[in-house]
């Protein structure tokens, strides 16, 4: 296949959702009709079931959630789709907020019965913030559910999301007996199968069939009927423009968990999604009709094309079809494959042909390193990939040097700066129990931080022997140890720190004599790992009280850059 045809048939997206609303099982059911797996596995593992694919750590099987992003990719219908499975739960929000950095379009999955819950609306503003296109898969349509047009009423005066429904389900709870196809005008009728782990038998008719009239009762019929001619007549029409900007949302509706509804929410989000778009040049400025390096005043960049800017920044983007290869690592996770206690970076392809030995600059080193270990992922599996286009994710092991946000380019005039990062909230002094264990231990905590959900901090006068972690929610504290000594065989002791703040600061003569500054009983200085200055307060009066007494220091939620 040519360039530009391998560029067009992938699609790289994430799926969102609130805790339980069958974010997994979704992932799972994908996965069957895409004939990456034969037998579908429940989120809760029952006696004789399978465990899910995507959830490879034993703790995510344990608990029936998702605790670490996963990268699933197969292929499907001449697509090459590259699926990332993402945490719901809030406390691993900031590994989730990473892996949509990584994505071109975002599916969004909600419990018809609840609605639109906290955390959806949380990830669906970063979606916006990002004009990430969202398509919407109103999921458990075989139990009892609000009614669908409250639903799509909510996704407008909650999201401000317009949305043009493109199947509607034909009944509720247990009348729920299929979906209408509103473009084919064709109705799908499921059958159960045990366990939800085959594809579902499906009658394709008409709305008319007497086969439709025998499986629907009358009420239920007269229902879809009225609301199937009031969206005809007043529903928003699919606009494919409006979709790819983010603004209206094409809906679903069906049940993960029973098959129902789920080929003609993947068949509907492929062929109606985007291929991998181009990504920002954190590195260049435009000037005149050309881009220009900011800090080498021209150069190599001045050959990129001109034409491929950004809807929403003067900013110029590294165009897909570039031809030298970019990239940046989104992703770093330890231990996937238990037995060789490796470390994976996951890299996001954004222009140009990766090929397997291929050497590149690391900006941030700048070092031309070789990427010879690369790998495509299926859960905890892998295997090796020689080449790779705009859109895919590889896994690349043994680059310690690697960290989360780096870019990865032949182009020396590309820097993306992808990344959010978010200031920690939660805080704890992590300890070695048994002196025994101090060198697994040591080992251990020191790749887990690599990883970056979790940071470490150097607080003074910190208890002996102890490890200061930040996070943005406790059960990343509740991992860190489970990984610990399932992965690495080494026991540790948890302590709450009197901490719920942490700033940084900008550099200061007084920070030389920290005596000279005035502090409130429990606040402490320190310095990240950067050696950077920073300071925790045990609550929002302290901290107001040091800015009070100390205006001449500047407080930041992030590092500050140099300079400020």
């Amino acid at each position: 296949m040519s360039p530009a045809t391998e560029i067009a048939r992938r699609r790289t997206f994430a799926i969102i959702s609130h805790p339980d609303a069958g974010k997994t099982t979704l992932t799972e059911k994908f996965l069957l009709y895409g004939n990456a797996v034969h037998l579908a596995g429940a989120v809760k593992d029952r006696k004789n079931q399978r465990a899910t694919r995507s959830d490879w750590m034993e703790l995510e099987r344990q608990r029936g959630i998702s605790v670490s992003s996963t990268v699933l990719q197969f292929d499907y219908a001449g697509f090459a789709v590259n699926l990332l499975d993402t945490p719901g739960h809030k406390d691993f929000s900031e590994d989730t907020y990473r892996v949509l950095t990584a994505v071109d379009a975002v599916l969004m999955v909600i419990d018809a019965a609840k609605g639109i819950e906290t955390q959806t609306r949380k990830l669906f503003e970063v979606c916006r913030r990002r004009g990430v296109p969202i398509f919407t898969f109103m999921n458990k349509c075989d139990r009892p559910t609000l009614n669908p047009i409250a639903l799509l009423d909510e996704l407008e005066s909650v999201l401000g999301l317009q949305s043009s429904p493109a199947v509607w389900p034909l009944g509720n709870g247990p009348s729920f007996r299929g979906v209408f196809d509103r473009r084919t005008r064709q109705v799908h009728l499921f059958e159960r199968v045990p366990g939800g782990s085959y594809q579902a038998p499906v009658q394709v008719t008409t709305l008319d069939d007497p086969l439709v009239r025998e499986k629907l009762d009358d009420d239920t019929f007269a229902e879809v009927t009225e609301q199937l001619a009031m969206l005809d007549g007043a529903g928003h029409p699919f606009d494919p423009a409006a979709v790819h900007a983010g603004q209206q949302t094409p809906v679903y509706f069906g049940s993960a968990v029973n098959n129902f509804g789920v080929q003609l929410l993947l068949d509907g989000f492929l062929r109606d999604s985007v291929a991998p778009q181009p990504r920002r040049n954190a590195k260049l400025q435009v000037t005149g009709n050309k881009f220009q390096d900011s800090a080498s005043g021209g150069g190599a960049a001045d050959s990129l094309v001109t034409s491929h800017l950004s809807p929403d920044t003067s900013s110029p983007v590294v165009p897909v079809d570039w031809a030298k290869f970019s990239a940046f690592i989104f992703k770093i996770q330890a231990n996937m494959d238990p037995k060789h206690r490796d470390r994976i970076a996951f890299m996001r392809v954004c222009s140009g042909r990766f090929s397997r030995d291929m050497s590149v600059l690391h900006p941030r080193t700048g070092r031309n390193v070789r990427l010879s270990s690369s790998h495509k992922l299926f859960g905890q599996e892998r295997s090796t990939v020689d080449e790779a286009w705009p859109g895919d994710v590889i896994g690349l092991v043994g680059h310690d040097s690697f960290g989360i946000g780096d870019t990865l380019t032949e182009d020396p005039a590309i820097v993306f700066d992808e990344i959010p990062r978010f200031p920690p909230e939660v805080f704890a002094f992590l300890f070695n129990p048994t002196s025994a264990d101090a060198k697994k231990y040591r080992a251990g905590l020191e790749q887990l931080l690599q990883e970056g959900v979790v940071q470490s901090f150097s607080p003074r006068h910190a208890p002996p022997g102890s490890t200061l972690l930040a996070a943005v929610g406790p059960l990343q504290f509740e991992v860190v140890q489970y990984r610990l000594k399932s992965e690495y065989g080494a026991d540790s002791k948890l302590e709450t720190a009197p901490w719920q703040i942490l700033k940084w600061l900008s550099p200061h003569p007084s920070l030389k004599n920290p005596s000279s500054l005035i502090l409130a009983s429990g606040v402490s200085l320190g310095t990240d790992t950067h050696e950077r200055p920073i300071v925790f307060f045990p609550n929002d009066w302290t901290l107001r009280y040091f800015t009070e007494k100390n205006p001449e220091m500047k407080l930041h939620d992030l590092p500050p850059d140099p300079g400020k």
